[in-house]
């Protein structure tokens, strides 16, 4: 089993814990973290773009003109898509951008995540994160005390860790994620990840 240092808040060694090899030892597998991601980012579109045909525009019932003797170009209805104010021919209409995936490849997809970056040096795990209140100030120095200043980070709590939530939420270039809705993109999508250590359990728990 690979084994990872537990941090303090301070940034210091306070001991060191087994991982799972079936969630964070495997072979990242790209091309199912791709179609993972691929269907998150798709499932982001809002798909409400809309236009309306000759049909569905209000108005033109009407032959705007006799079809012969006028010596205009015959037109039958004056939302035809020649018309201005008339229909969009092949516009964008709403629809969903959801793509299907299989819940084996989405827990497959985040396993490969969580192991490439424990491979990668990239994860990060904190022994407490028991904010007293919301302080920024305080998860400012955390930051800086496991050297990651300036990076892209992916923050990790438990669900019901308001005080850490609110602490990290006002930092830039840090995506505070509750553990119950963490995701492949979201651990891929960062030059760091940190997880506190009370969410290892659930994560091993669902993913293995």
């Amino acid at each position: 089993m690979a084994t990872i240092d537990i941090k303090d808040v301070a940034g210091k060694t306070v001991k060191s814990v087994e991982l799972n090899d079936a969630v964070f030892g495997i072979e990242p597998n790209i091309h199912v973290m791709h179609t993972v991601v691929r269907a998150y980012r798709a499932g982001l579109r809002q798909g409400t773009a809309n236009t309306k045909t000759r049909g569905e525009v209000r108005g033109g019932g009407k032959k705007p003109w006799r079809q012969k003797g006028t010596g205009r170009a015959r037109q039958g209805t004056i939302r035809a898509p020649q018309w201005v104010g008339g229909g969009t021919v092949f516009g964008p209409h709403t629809r969903s951008y959801d793509q299907k995936v299989n819940k084996k490849e989405i827990k497959l997809a985040m396993r490969s995540a969580l192991s490439g970056k424990l491979a990668d040096g990239e994860l990060y795990i904190v022994k407490d994160m028991d904010f007293e209140k919301p302080c920024t100030k305080d998860a400012v120095a955390l930051i800086k005390a496991l050297g990651l200043e300036g990076k892209r980070i992916c923050v990790v709590i438990g669900n019901e860790d308001i005080e850490a939530f609110l602490s990290f939420r006002n930092i830039p270039e840090v995506n505070i994620l509750p553990v119950g809705d963490i995701n492949t993109y979201e651990l891929v999508d960062n030059k760091a990840l940190v997880i506190a250590e009370p969410c290892l359990a659930r994560i091993e728990e669902v993913l293995a």
